[in-house]
């Protein structure tokens, strides 16, 4: 047992004589008395206990048969670990110590340096300083956490293996938290295993039975008694259908409940002329194929609810400008709204540059936006005599009211939260009758989005893609930069390029120097620079801890060619464009994703002349070689799902993706297909799911989604 018990009688291991079938586990006498109900609480005693129940999101009898034991299968070697992934080892403890960390209010870091048959690691635990008595030299531990550069293993989840008895190998190992061992757990599952009789069955027998799904009772029990992967599935395909059925409600709910004013072009305007002879360049096919798309929407009277995702460079806003010019045809209004002001900017710069000698009224509104400016453009916003306004969170605020929104684009959308979106939403206003309009909405993305995570997140709207780019783009040619000598000859190759003219970006991922993170830090990295390796050249400062006005500055200096090298932040990630930068450096690379990386990287290679990025870092992480030896941006979002798998799959939570308990992404991308087609198929025969055979199934999603009621409109 462990130093905080949480339950009532010692754990009894899983032997040989209980390794029966599920339909045997089903029926045998589990207890005398009849098996609790799924929504009892948990039986623990001891309150650090419960706290760390509801830590892991055990607060039932139901959630505890929904936490699944690890695969062993799933198990790697330490030789095996590729830096950046999740992964399982069981390893062996060879020494272990606290050290103290500089940072208040922090507990010491726990390092340990633990070992399998294919080699050592050093392994970090984080505020738990008591795991040194714990675990002791010699300790046998299964292992669940992220491989990270310099062979450093980051621990989230931990337990000692035991061996099971009849010399069956190891006991199932459950992922635990301080409070709450592996242990404990098993010994929970096994006083409560028999309310698995209880379980509701939502899927209707044909269903089951074209998907050769076992029934949910049998594939809870088979989880957690013997077939683990067999009962996972079966969980894992009701999760993923719930999504999809959601996801498809609302889908059907906004087009037909919802309308919006049918923008057609039965008499060409402005936007067909702009097309023809007033865009400075010809579109790509993608961009011609994207405008026909998203033009057809706009011609009914359904709200338009599309994501067009493209390339880093691929000519987004030339799509959207076109929507937004469809409205101006009609009298009506359009809106671009973009995360961050500096995105802002260089899209009211970009939009105003392609509509030469076109008298669009158009505004920029931000939060810098000075209080004389804003009231003028709120007056003609309401007014109706601006027709396209481009601006940040400040167009959802209250005092901002549309004469006649029609089309609302919102770029980089999964950096908005769902409620953000909404809000702009409400904005269309109501027609004479009081009957109230929707906006056609188009999502921009410059992040290449798996199909998987593109069926979980954003399976309510029409995709677009932007694959192909504009002529004149130039190759970027990525390395990696290890060790001093290669970076001085990588400070040698950008002056190369600011000699010959060129300007360049260095990345850091830090603002300030911080003593509990090694890593440079932008404002010491900058001063550094400008007195050493760049003391011949012009060197500026931008991040996001600065001010508005200082930003800007900043930027347009650099823009301008008053500066030579831009040391920054993130704060460039998107919407910078200087065809003058052809250089990349990133400090500490391997601290980034794969997209946020492939994003950075597109800031150079805009203009006329070959271009560098030179990512610092290890040479043996995967995601950094996986950037060195590919540029298109679909393949490396497939990479970087596979590399950081479910851990990393549902982001920020204010994006409305989803959380799971089972299933695991990408490797049920099968099951989520089959799950998306019998969504459609259910749906296609029974739209408000009120057929008896699928009562139990509406009861099943309104409890998923944890909210009774009608399915919201999206965002």
């Amino acid at each position: 047992m462990t130093d905080h018990p949480g339950v009532d009688e010692p754990p009894r291991a899983f032997g040989s004589a209980a390794r029966l079938s599920p339909a045997e586990l089903l029926s045998a006498p589990w207890s005398a008395a009849e098996p609790e109900p799924l929504q009892a609480p948990l039986a623990l005693t001891h309150e650090k206990a419960r706290e760390a129940a509801a830590q892991l999101g055990l607060h039932s009898v139901a959630d505890l048969l929904e936490h699944l034991p690890r695969d062993r299968r799933d198990s790697r070697t330490v030789a095996d670990l590729r830096a950046g992934e999740q992964a399982t080892v069981t390893v062996e403890v060879r020494s272990i110590a606290s050290r103290p960390v500089r940072r208040r209010g922090m507990r010491p870091l726990v390092e340990a340096v633990v070992a399998d048959e294919t080699g050592p690691m050093k392994a970090t635990f984080f505020n738990q300083p008591w795991l040194v008595k714990r675990y002791p030299p010699g300790t046998r531990l299964v292992l669940h956490g992220t491989f990270e550069a310099r062979n450093r293993f980051r621990v989230t989840s931990h337990a000692p293996t035991e061996a099971a008895i009849a010399g069956e190998g190891e006991v199932a190992h459950y992922p635990a938290t301080d409070g709450l061992s592996s242990t404990e757990i098993l010994a929970l599952m096994r006083r409560h295993l028999p309310a698995a009789r209880r379980a509701p069955e939502p899927l209707p027998g044909r269903l089951r039975a074209r998907h050769r799904l076992p029934d949910r009772r049998s594939a809870l029990v088979a989880a957690h008694e013997g077939d683990l992967e067999g009962g996972r599935r079966r969980l894992a395909f009701d999760e993923l259908l719930y999504v999809q059925l959601d996801l498809l409600r609302r889908r059907a709910h906004r087009r037909d409940s919802v309308r919006a004013i049918a923008l057609d072009g039965a008499q060409p305007g402005l936007t067909e002329r702009w097309l023809a002879e007033l865009l400075p360049f010809e579109p790509t096919a993608d961009q011609a194929r994207a405008i026909e798309i998203v033009l057809a929407d706009l011609a009914t009277g359904s709200p338009m609810q599309r994501l067009l995702m493209g390339e880093v460079g691929s000519g987004k806003t030339v799509v959207a400008l076109a929507a937004m010019l469809r409205a101006v045809d009609h009298g009506r209004q359009a809106a671009l709204m973009a995360p961050t002001e500096t995105l802002a900017e260089q899209h009211f710069a970009t939009l105003q540059a392609l509509m030469p000698g076109e008298a669009v009224p158009a505004a920029l509104l931000t939060g810098a936006t000075p209080a004389a400016r804003r009231a003028d453009i709120l007056g003609k916003l309401a007014s109706g005599e601006l027709s396209i306004v481009v601006g940040t969170h400040a167009l959802i605020e209250d005092g901002v009211r549309f004469a006649a929104l029609s089309v609302a684009v919102v770029d980089e959308q999964h950096r908005f939260g769902v409620r953000q979106r909404m809000a702009l939403d409400a904005k269309a206003g109501a027609t004479a009758a009081g009957e109230q309009l929707a906006p056609h909405v188009l999502h921009m993305t410059a992040t290449p989005i798996p199909r998987t995570l593109a069926l979980l997140g954003y399976g309510d709207l029409d995709v677009t893609e932007l694959r192909e780019l504009p002529r004149g783009r130039q190759p970027i040619a990525t390395h990696l930069v290890s060790g001093e000598r290669e970076r001085e000859r990588a400070y040698e190759r950008i002056r190369e390029e600011l000699r010959a003219g060129r300007q360049a970006y260095v990345v850091c991922p830090l603002v300030s120097e911080s003593e509990a993170l090694a890593a440079r830090a932008a404002t010491a990295e900058y001063e550094r620079l400008a007195q050493t390796e760049f003391a011949d050249f012009r060197v500026a400062l931008m991040h996001g801890q600065m001010r508005s006005a200082e930003k800007a500055a900043a930027m347009r200096a650099f823009a301008a060619g008053e500066a030579d090298v831009l040391v920054a932040t993130t704060v460039i990630e998107v919407g910078v464009d200087v065809p003058n930068a052809t250089v990349m450096l990133v400090e500490d690379a391997e601290r980034y994703g794969i997209s946020q990386l492939h994003q950075l990287r597109g800031r150079v290679g805009r203009g006329e002349h070959p271009s560098i990025c030179l990512l610092f870092g290890p040479k043996e992480a995967e995601r950094l070689r996986a950037l060195a030896e590919h540029a298109d941006g679909f393949r490396l979002a497939e990479i970087d799902l596979r590399l950081r798998g479910e851990g990393e799959l549902t982001g920020l939570r204010q994006s409305g993706l989803p959380g799971f308990r089972v299933a695991r992404m990408p490797q049920d991308e099968e099951l989520l297909e089959r799950a998306r087609i019998a969504a459609r198929e259910i749906l296609d025969a029974d739209p408000d799911l009120s057929a008896p055979e699928h009562l139990l199934l509406a009861q099943a999603l309104v409890d998923a989604r944890g909210e009774p009621g009608p399915v919201a409109i999206p965002a």
